[in-house]
């Protein structure tokens, strides 16, 4: 049997997969705790642009910034003191995950969210009203927490209600709240800046309270998945809830399965030592890979140079305002490229075309970086170039948006079994907060370095990451959650790590030599 074909002796039916109102409205509201991630991204660049902030909290570093006249658009004042202040978050986000991985599993999906949401929403108040670096960075520290609990939860809690047809649809709604959260952010900070007083700073802050009351509240009345209540012996309230949730009371296939999970679940004493088990390679390879993969697209770097460009072609004063609209919208837009075509092309033909797409704009882009600025990067623009450089980066943020940016969540959230669902989105969660971290300590370095030759790095690991999702991600669409074991068995070189005994799945699945 060893090295068998798995296949399904239930006739092929499938799991009811229409969507009802009240799935649909639990998955907008736990796709609001995607607003608070998005709303730091986009806030904290803004504040620390502030001279009011700099002058109450870096003094030093408004006065080197200043006394830093240079034209070399390679070489801005880095400051590694402001940039670990605004990475400090991604550090308590790693730690807070593991955590958010316990409460997650004993308490429930929406319980963590709910610590995320209360967390953040103190932190907004207390940086809101600093007046010190210890307020200042105690703040910071709870924002992370939240963003810990938040991304943890969140995607976990969307796999798990949504039908196994549009699964990926309704989980991308929590990247399209993290673009609409950076977009928001971006205007605010354009407004505060222009505030008369010097408080600006302490509205755009506080105002992350704004999406951290949302998903508060929020989730208190949120529903509890049907596999968090199974997995903490509440199974009649799980078969109710599913029926509700599927608008059917044609659920004993997929409850069945669920409960099959749940036995294999409650063998594991601890699924942190168990995820390192053979039969889970594959799971905690993509758990490590795709958000590694994802933070070395590049987007770090031609979001960065976004400003600059546009202040180049003519935009001046207002270069950062439209910069971050006009990625900011194109942002917005193609994520619901991926939410309307995810579940019908598949995960692994838009993270494909989005690889090849993101590869030929860094190309461009950093070619014409390299003609426009040289290596000494004073900016000598021809006009001929300008619109085809908007052109190419919004091209860029556009591939990213409708693939690594969604996905890179989409796909660890459904991978894994219920007996380490939790642990596995913590691991993807605390390797993206890391190497957020790392990127943003060395990023501006680099490019100092590196100069248009960066573009051309990031673009190696593309191609990089693009191989690897050919050869080794299977499709995951239409699949349903507990069954997601099958497509790993069947796969070509990860079938072989897993035996015939390790599948448990209800439905009549059987072996076949």
């Amino acid at each position: 049997m060893a090295g068998g074909v798995l296949a399904k002796a239930s006739g092929g039916k499938d799991y009811p997969g229409d969507i009802t109102l009240f799935v649909f409205l639990a998955c907008l509201v736990a796709a609001t705790g995607g607003l608070i991630f998005g709303y730091d991204l986009g806030i904290s660049g803004g504040v620390t642009a502030m001279d009011p902030f700099l002058l109450k909290f870096f003094p030093s570093v408004y006065k080197m910034e200043n006394e830093n006249h240079s034209t070399n658009q390679y070489c801005k004042f880095d400051s590694q003191m402001l940039t670990l202040f605004t990475s400090s978050l991604y550090v308590a986000a790693l730690v807070a995950s593991f955590f958010a991985s316990i409460v997650t599993r004993v308490f429930g999906r929406k319980w963590s969210m709910f610590g995320g949401g209360i967390t953040f929403l103190i932190g907004s108040a207390i940086n809101g009203a600093a007046e010190n670096m210890f307020m200042l960075i105690l703040g910071r520290l709870l924002l992370g927490v939240g963003v810990g609990f938040a991304n943890q939860s969140v995607p976990v809690y969307l796999s798990e209600m949504a039908p196994a047809r549009l699964r990926g649809m309704l989980n991308i709604g929590f990247q399209l709240m993290i673009t609409i959260g950076i977009l928001a952010a971006n205007l605010i900070n354009y407004s505060t800046a222009k505030i008369q007083g010097g408080w600006g700073w302490r509205v755009s802050l506080a105002l992350a309270a704004v999406p951290a009351g949302i998903i508060t509240l929020g989730s208190l009345f949120l529903p509890d998945t049907p596999n968090s209540l199974i997995e903490r012996g509440h199974e009649d309230k799980a078969k109710e809830m599913l029926c509700k949730i599927r608008g059917t009371d044609d659920i004993q296939m997929e409850y069945d399965d669920m409960l099959t999970a749940s036995e294999e679940a409650k063998k594991i004493q601890h699924p942190w030592s168990n995820i390192l088990k053979r039969k889970y390679r594959p799971q905690l390879t993509m758990a490590i890979l795709i958000p590694f993969f994802q933070q070395l697209t590049g987007i770090n770097v031609i979001m960065f140079y976004a400003p600059v460009l546009f202040k180049t072609i003519g935009f001046e004063d207002d270069a950062s305002l439209m910069s971050a609209v006009i990625t900011g919208l194109v942002n917005v837009f193609a994520t619901f490229v991926s939410i309307v075509t995810v579940d019908r092309f598949g995960r692994r033909m838009l993270f494909l075309q989005g690889g090849i797409q993101m590869l030929i704009c860094q190309i461009a882009v950093g070619t014409m970086i390299a003609v426009m600025f040289g290596t000494s990067g004073v900016a000598n623009v021809s006009m001929d170039y300008a619109p085809w450089v908007v052109a190419f980066i919004c091209l860029y943020v556009a591939g990213f948006a409708w693939s690594w940016g969604p996905l890179g969540w989409l796909v660890p959230s459904e991978i894994f079994s219920l007996e380490i669902r939790s642990a596995g989105q913590s691991i993807t969660v605390s390797v993206n907060m890391f190497f957020t971290f790392i990127i943003g300590q060395i990023f501006l370095t680099m490019l100092c370095h590196m100069k248009f030759g960066l573009f051309y790095f990031f673009g190696g690991w593309v191609v990089i990451m693009t191989f690897f999702i050919a050869l080794f991600l299977p499709e995951t669409k239409n699949v349903p959650i507990e069954e997601m074991i099958l497509v790993w068995k069947r796969h070509w070189f990860w079938g072989k790590f897993i035996s015939d005994d390790d599948v448990h799945v209800a439905n009549g699945m059987v072996a076949i030599a």
